[in-house]
């Protein structure tokens, strides 16, 4: 049976308070550019965006509620835990939907997709699958004074995610109480089948002051910061409209061009594209192109912005040169931004860009009226993937 067809849920957990690391709880800590459990809803983006998974499960602990985002791109549920794990677990299995289920701690941010994949493909209603590490220590056993040593070959460190069937698990979980540090555990003590897939050194549990200082300097080394320049020109006519930034203005003049001209869009497109090395806003869409003829150009940064984000780059910054003789235009820029607010909310364009118009003081082509030019400065940046460590 090939799972890929079945429909799955991500549960990410991240109810638990950290009490080992003192202060507020761990997952909320700022990792890179994001909440430590936001690296995890991120990866299940990735699944999403792949059609592997079919919604994302957020369980946070009580009085948590303000750490929501609604920036994620992939159907997402929040809910919140209980007092011990398996109650968290049972509740976020109560607000899934799924057939399957991954259940992942948010503690564990450099998740490899990879893995997820092949807990898919092994999985099975009455199976569960989980990540397994090789011990690369000696082990000991130590019973009150005595000390004996145990063949590290034979014991095996857990991973999350872990795979079960959505209702088998709930139900085992139910009918089991108690708790657990993990799902595995009360899935084998109920005597139910458990198989195992490699595991993935890099996807460690962040669990003290030191996990944390290892985190933070991947993080650093993953961080990749690019800028971009964008610029475009089209001639202002008579008998066409006036868009700038997605909003009709009104003139006398407008923009002539083979969409609707809008050179705001075009010019940050531009940069986004540049920055990101993705080529240039022509060669994605061309004037020879049908499909583009009279486009709402919010629609091609939109499409721009959907390519970045699917090479991982997010927007740290745009900033925008308008220059326009007429009409005046420094009384429209607070609509144009509350515009690219709304029509970008995924994205938080807003917060992340800045407009000036300039007056081209009758000099040029600009200052005599026959166009206006627009120059765009785009900074993006994201995270390299750490590469992947694999047990055998």
């Amino acid at each position: 049976m090939n799972k890929r067809r079945s429909s799955w849920s991500f549960l990410l957990m991240a109810a638990g308070v950290g009490s080992r690391m003192g202060g507020a709880p761990k997952q909320f800590r700022t990792l890179g550019d994001k909440p430590m459990w936001l690296w995890g809803a991120r990866a299940a983006e990735r699944l999403h965006a792949r059609g592997l998974i079919d919604e994302l499960v957020v369980v946070f602990p009580d009085g948590y509620e303000s750490e929501k985002v609604d920036s994620l791109r992939c159907p997402v549920t929040f809910t919140t835990g209980g007092e011990e794990r398996t109650d968290s677990v049972v509740r976020g299995l109560e607000a899934a939907s799924s057939e399957y289920v991954m259940i992942h701690d948010a503690a564990r941010p450099f998740l490899d997709i990879g893995i997820c994949e092949a807990l898919m493909e092994k999985s099975a209603s009455d199976r569960g699958v989980v990540p397994l590490l090789p011990s690369i220590d000696s082990l000991k056993e130590i019973k009150g004074s005595s000390v004996k040593a145990i063949p590290r070959e034979m014991v095996f460190r857990t991973q999350t995610p872990q795979a079960f069937g959505r209702q088998p698990l709930l139900q085992t979980l139910r009918e089991a109480g108690g708790t657990a540090t993990d799902e595995a555990t009360i899935w084998l003590s109920a005597s139910r089948e458990l198989a195992w897939v490699p595991g993935d050194e890099k996807n460690f549990k962040i669990t003290n002051d030191f996990d944390w200082f290892v985190a933070k300097s991947l993080v650093n080394d993953m961080h990749e910061v690019r800028t971009g320049f964008g610029y475009d020109v089209h001639e202002l006519v008579t008998g066409r409209r006036l868009v700038l930034g997605g909003l009709e203005i009104p003139s006398p003049l407008g923009l002539l061009g083979h969409s609707d001209a809008d050179v705001i869009c075009h010019a940050i497109s531009d940069a986004l594209l540049g920055a990101s090395g993705l080529g240039d806003i022509g060669g994605h869409f061309p004037a020879s192109d049908m499909r583009y003829k009279d486009i709402d150009s919010t629609i091609i940064l939109e499409l721009v912005l959907e390519m970045l984000s699917g090479a991982g780059w997010s927007v740290n910054w745009i900033d925008v040169v308008l220059i326009a003789q007429v009409p005046r235009l420094g009384a429209i820029i607070s609509d144009v931004m509350d515009n690219f607010g709304r029509r970008f909310t995924v994205y938080n364009l807003m917060n992340k860009m800045n407009i000036k118009v300039k007056s081209g003081e009758y000099i040029g082509s600009a200052g005599r009226a026959e166009c206006m030019e627009c120059h765009a400065v785009a900074t993006i940046e994201r995270f390299v993937e750490i590469p992947a460590g694999r047990g055998q």
